[in-house]
């Protein structure tokens, strides 16, 4: 096999290349495969899975490549920036599908990488690229949400183990993660201070989970509950008390990732098309050509203009963070615009579509029509995970544009 460990990037691009070719499982190429059309998560209900989504997984896993860049003497792939840059590409233009969706790898590993002893390393990151552990985020609370720092989950130092008490909120897939990454109060005399990030197995005795329905219909927040949890002594990441330093981080990286994912459609109900173009089946076109409705056509055409401008900045954003080391406060920027475009546009494919855009379910209304009604009301979430509009206002006003705090 190659060595991809450095070289010419044409050269490697030409590896990359021939090893997706031969190593993409036959039964994703095919459009009538009965395979689950969300992402694959991992986790240990996938252990031994023979399901050609799994095969795909564990073969990029393999190779590092569901974490291209970091080392790979934690599993990763070892790959310099422009080497991965390489590999996204060939995955984009083969349209292979995501090998591994995984808060460990976009925000987890990102974290221990700067700040977890070399043992927890050792431990969790392999078995993150590998897709051995889904993850979950117990951040909020229900006290706890706008002013996180405010949260009130108690770890008590028993001697031997830690002992967790107290309730998350909006704990995306709690019910099917496996492990948890978690904000815990260490000390009640300080606000900021007295926070400590520690992991959780989900299946220790004590630990609840409750689905929340949306108003889309769809579950994947919970209500997450610790009654006298125990967790052994090296679950704490980082110092005692100094958590804060660490979800801040985390947070950064949580918004690069959730601005990606609107940016790239998915999050925009960009999934099912072009705007323009679907709009045109429903309104109807002019003499010239163009979209009937000439102001559904200016805020389009506004519409795009504004996310072609977005994919710019993140482009420039990731460059800086490169030179950086790690995301910026501008994450917050990226954050606050992907969400505001991402609801804009799936007001607008609902405008467009008009009657057919009212379906819930049933006959007379396409797969897409459906998926558009569903896409808009689920919208209303991106302006509030992780980290609503408001706050991230207020980090672009302190962290970026250095504004004084209001009196």
């Amino acid at each position: 096999m190659a060595d991809f460990g450095g070289g010419d990037l044409d050269a490697f691009r030409g590896d990359v290349k021939t090893w997706l070719e031969a190593n993409y499982p036959a039964e994703l190429r095919d459009p009538k495969a009965k395979t689950d059309p969300e992402a694959v998560w991992g986790g240990r209900a996938f252990e031994g899975s023979s399901d050609p989504q799994i095969v795909w997984l564990n073969r990029m896993a393999e190779k590092g490549w569901t974490a291209p860049t970091w080392p790979a003497a934690y599993g990763g792939g070892g790959l310099s920036r422009d080497q991965a840059r390489v590999l996204e590409q060939e995955l984009a233009a083969g349209r292979y599908r995501q090998p591994l969706a995984s808060f460990g790898v976009w925000m987890l590993g990102p974290v221990l990488l700067e700040y977890g002893s070399e043992a927890q390393k050792q431990e969790y990151l392999p078995k993150i690229v590998r897709g051995e552990i889904r993850w979950c985020q117990g951040y909020s609370e229900p006290g706890a949400g706008s002013d996180l720092a405010g949260l009130q989950t108690k770890c008590e130092d028993k001697g031997d183990h830690w002992l967790i008490n107290g309730q998350k909120i909006w704990t995306s897939y709690a019910n099917k993660a496996d492990w948890c990454f978690c904000l815990v109060r260490t000390d009640t005399s300080k606000k900021h201070e007295g926070i400590s990030f520690v992991l959780i197995d989900m299946k220790t005795p004590g630990v609840e989970t409750r689905p929340i329905q949306l108003i889309s219909g769809e579950s994947p927040f919970c209500e997450t509950f610790f009654t006298d949890v125990k967790i052994p002594k090296d679950a704490l990441v980082g110092k005692i008390n100094g958590g804060w330093e660490i979800a801040k981080r985390l947070l950064q990286y949580e918004r690069q990732n959730i601005s990606g994912g609107f940016g790239g459609g998915g999050g925009a109900g960009g999934m099912a098309g072009d705007l323009a173009q679907i709009a045109k089946g429903y309104v109807g076109i002019d003499a010239t050509g163009a979209l009937a409705d000439s102001d559904l056509r200016t805020r389009i055409t506004k519409n795009k203009m504004d996310f072609d401008c977005f994919y710019k900045t993140i482009a420039r954003v990731a460059a800086e963070s490169k030179a950086s080391n790690g995301p910026s406060a501008a994450t917050s920027i990226i954050k606050y615009a992907a969400a505001t475009f991402a609801q804009e546009r799936s007001e607008l494919m609902v405008e467009a579509m008009g009657a057919q855009a009212l379906g819930w379910e049933g006959e007379g209304f396409t797969p897409n029509e459906l998926t558009a009604t569903h896409g808009w009301l689920r919208s209303k979430g991106n302006s509030i995970e992780g980290g609503t509009s408001e706050v991230n206002l207020n980090v672009v006003a302190k962290r970026v544009l250095g504004l004084p705090d209001p009196k």
